[in-house]
């Protein structure tokens, strides 16, 4: 293989190696873009637990923000063993490039030096004269020309391909101690976020322990809890019911009007943005929707029809689509509930106080409703709900990640 082959193929795998670079490094920005907003979220959950701690010790809404905490840690260091993974993919591959450099260069090195030797043994203009006049006839005389052209271009080809292959070499010896500072670096970041991460399972299991002890307690709040939410619900089963007899009434009368498309409209603009609605106050889920397992007593299920968001003191609580407020009212313990339409959707916000809006009144996206109320366990916990009509869909499912 002539040298020019032999460079054009060293410059070939180099294009392909650094090609592979450039998508590794999009790889490990992603990674690091993730890890970034996993720390941002920690850093509103310890906000969420050091606020629920000094309200009252040893509560469920504690245990809840515990759990997340920990749902959070573990997210972060997988984040770092991925980072980890890809640097070991990046030093293996550089390794093999090195490798295969050097090669390259001892190669090129050798022929350059038969180059060399070569164009000594036939140095000398007259010698490069003989060679040309001695051809047996003209059009061996021009071949041999072109030879000798293309003999000292490969030469020129090869000293700099020497060079490239130099400098190239240099480089991944470089990159590649880089790589490997970086490496320690995030393995000594896994032992500290490891560390961290048990001393928070065991604060976890100190904290079930204490809750177990109190057992008559939690099992009474589940009931009062029940009670309270039977009542709201009746109370957002008859409001519907009320604004689906209504608009009933109003689309018979108003068939083919203005207002019968406008509802329409409403509802099918609201499904369009199902997995996209901003949440509508910032934190976490501490209960989901349906049914779940006590976090402490076991074989407690509770049957929920919202989802509950655990957010910071005095936390603005925000409309997540246009609509008209059709209830506001206030169940003891669960403080004020806000129910907008949006046709033949409801959105339900509970747990609220400071009320800013009223009843039929027009509210627009992200609008401002109250806020999340601190409750008698000292949590600031939002209970939203959503139903099409009478049925409770899953919450979680409308919003964004």
């Amino acid at each position: 293989m002539s040298a020019g082959n032999k460079a054009f193929l060293g410059f070939t795998f180099l294009f392909v190696f650094f090609s592979f670079f450039t998508y590794a490094q999009r790889n490990k920005a992603q990674l690091q873009r993730e890890k970034q907003k996993n720390v941002e979220k920690i850093k509103e959950t310890e906000r969420i637990l050091d606020e629920t701690a000094v309200q009252k010790k040893n509560s469920i809404g504690e245990l809840s923000a515990l759990n997340h905490r920990i749902q959070q840690q573990e997210t972060l260091i997988n984040s770092v063993k991925s980072e980890i993974s890809l640097l070991d993919v990046d030093i293996s591959e550089n390794n093999q490039l090195i490798d295969a450099l050097e090669t390259d260069l001892i190669n090129l090195k050798a022929e350059y030096a038969n180059m060399l030797f070569a164009a000594q043994k036939a140095s000398g203009k007259v010698d490069d004269l003989m060679f040309l006049f001695s051809a047996n006839s003209f059009y061996q005389m021009v071949m041999r020309m072109k030879y000798m052209e293309q003999y000292s271009t490969a030469r020129k080809v090869q000293a700099e391909a020497i060079l490239k292959v130099q400098d190239a070499l240099g480089l991944q010896v470089h990159q590649t101690e880089v790589k490997r500072k970086e490496k320690n670096s995030l393995l000594n970041e896994e032992i500290r976020e490891n560390k961290n991460l048990s001393d928070l399972k065991l604060k976890q299991r100190q904290l079930v322990s204490s809750l177990e002890k109190q057992e008559k307690q939690l099992k009474k709040d589940i009931d009062e809890t029940k009670k309270a939410v039977a009542k709201l619900d009746k109370e957002i089963n008859d409001i519907i019911k009320e604004e689906m007899e209504r608009a009933a009434r109003e689309a018979k009368a108003a068939a083919g009007t203005v207002k019968k498309d406008a509802n329409l409209a409403l509802s099918a603009s609201f499904e369009e943005n199902k997995s996209k609605f901003a949440w509508p106050a910032s934190g976490f889920i501490s209960q989901k929707f349906g049914r779940q397992n006590h976090p402490v007593l076991k074989g407690i299920v509770l049957q929920c029809d919202d989802i509950k968001i655990q957010t910071k003191q005095n936390e603005k609580v925000k409309a997540i689509f246009n609509g008209e407020v059709r209830l506001i009212s206030f169940t003891p313990g669960f403080g004020n509930t806000v129910l907008i339409n949006h046709g033949e959707y409801y959105t339900v916000y509970t747990g609220l106080t400071n009320i800013t809006v009223k009843k039929g009144e027009k509210v627009k996206t992200n609008q401002d409703l109250g806020d999340v109320l601190l409750n008698g366990e000292g949590i600031s916990e939002l209970r939203f709900r959503i139903y099409r009509n009478t049925t409770a869909l899953d919450p979680q499912a409308w919003l964004r990640d």
